[in-house]
């Protein structure tokens, strides 16, 4: 198992995951990132479109622009998200699938990936999930966004593999 942080920033971390797809050669690739839900939330769908009024660590600013503009207008995930959001909930963590990865990187990654995936014809399964805020994150926010500490994320995560491995 390995693990890589992207960058946030819109295309250079597409070009980071093909470069990871075609160096480790992965038969599963999960995504995260963060999100305001209070759920650990894989995603069922990934969109071919970046718009968010955020810009990226770089400041560019994306609106309606298609994430690739011959790709089709959606990828389903590869992921078995309902026996993962099960796993989770067994192991006790508080778990829902998603039907929007939003329109943000989060989203870029994941239809991103899937579309490299889908163009080079490779059968590995691949999908996003979403994680709250860590409670450190959030303290200071006086919105009073939810969190969960790092331990149940990881045991989310793990019960995650373990579903996908199970299937």
């Amino acid at each position: 198992m390995i693990a890589r942080q992207l960058p946030v920033v819109w295309d250079r971390a597409r070009e980071v995951i093909a470069g990871l797809v075609d160096s480790e050669k992965p038969d599963l690739i999960i995504s995260l990132g963060q999100s305001g839900r209070p759920e650990v939330t894989p995603e069922r769908v990934g969109i071919n479109v970046s718009d968010a009024g955020l810009g990226d660590n770089d400041g560019t600013v994306r609106t309606d622009v298609p994430i690739d503009a011959g790709g089709p207008v959606a990828y389903w995930s590869r992921l078995p998200i309902k026996a993962m959001v099960a796993a989770m909930r067994e192991a006790g963590v508080p778990a829902k699938v998603s039907n929007t990865a939003g329109t943000y990187l989060c989203n870029h990654v994941m239809y991103g990936m899937l579309h490299y995936l889908a163009q080079k014809g490779l059968p590995t399964r691949a999908g996003f999930i979403h994680v709250p805020s860590l409670p450190e994150q959030a303290a200071p926010n006086s919105k009073g966004d939810p969190s969960m500490g790092i331990e149940t994320q990881v045991k989310a995560i793990v019960a995650a593999i373990e579903a996908c491995a199970e299937k």
